[in-house]
């Protein structure tokens, strides 16, 4: 193998190795400066937008022992990859797919299996990290506030009755 292609797959499989998902979309409609918005809007998120042979990502894929998505390697293919937030970067390339129509979700990888661009719209759909993690520590938080209320409420009640006697008291 020419050393210039060992280079190309070292570099691709640099990337495949950034994140625990792979986005794979069609950029043959893009422009300059659609891919530099697009990263744009992908830096939030630690995620990056890259142009890669498909040759150099076929065997970079098999190397690192993902699923096989000989089908989607048609045409003109860009990978999306980095970040640990799979939903929010799903999010961006959605709208950015619905903004400009000049990308094409071809088919992604999630923790090692191959998904749909169904499922990356699915994926998009779904909350952000940052708020399902919210939403755990509240259902969390949950039953130690009703374990709260519960334990304060014979005291509480205690405390209305002693109340209610003074006012009788004072009112005879």
């Amino acid at each position: 193998m020419r050393a210039e292609k060992k280079y190309l797959i070292e570099e691709v499989a640099v990337h495949l190795k950034k994140s625990d998902y792979v986005i794979l979309a069609n950029y043959d409609k893009m422009t300059v400066a659609d891919v530099a918005e697009l990263r744009r809007r992908l830096e939030p998120h630690h995620a990056e937008f890259h142009v890669v042979k498909n040759s150099s990502l076929r065997v970079a894929g098999q190397a690192m022992g993902l699923p096989e998505f000989e089908r989607a390697l048609v045409g003109p293919t860009a990978v999306i990859v980095g970040g640990k937030n799979s939903p929010g970067v799903a999010k961006v390339l959605r709208d950015f797919v619905r903004e400009k129509q000049k990308i094409v979700v071809k088919a992604g990888v999630l923790s090692q299996k191959l998904i749909t661009p169904q499922d990356v719209e699915k994926l998009a759909d779904m909350p952000s990290l940052d708020t399902l993690r919210a939403q755990l520590l509240g259902l969390l938080q949950q039953p130690a506030c009703l374990f709260v209320r519960v334990v304060n409420a014979v005291p509480q009640g205690l405390v209305n009755v002693l109340q209610a006697k003074v006012r009788a008291a004072e009112g005879k």
